[in-house]
């Protein structure tokens, strides 16, 4: 399940997109239409969005542990007997 917007983002979303429709395209549009708007766009939007978050914090984690690695690798030291 996706999380929902705090009530101060919603109002903050739906304020751009009434702006947003008046300056672009010279309409006016209510809160409850672009209420709606949001809704549609969560729902049908926002898994993609909230899956390439996923993928994009799953490479730079990816990254990190191979970093990681070879920074432990570049630690070790030979053992063993000396050569002659």
């Amino acid at each position: 399940m996706l999380p929902s917007l705090r009530k101060e983002e919603k109002d903050y979303v739906i304020a751009k997109i009434q702006e947003y429709f008046e300056l672009e395209r010279g309409e006016e549009i209510g809160e409850l239409a672009a209420d709606q708007l949001v809704q549609l766009m969560v729902e049908e939007l926002g898994p993609f969005l909230y899956n390439k978050g996923i993928q994009d914090a799953r490479q730079m984690v990816e990254q990190k542990v191979m970093n990681l690695d070879e920074d432990l690798l570049s630690l070790t030291r030979p053992a063993g007997r000396p050569k002659r």
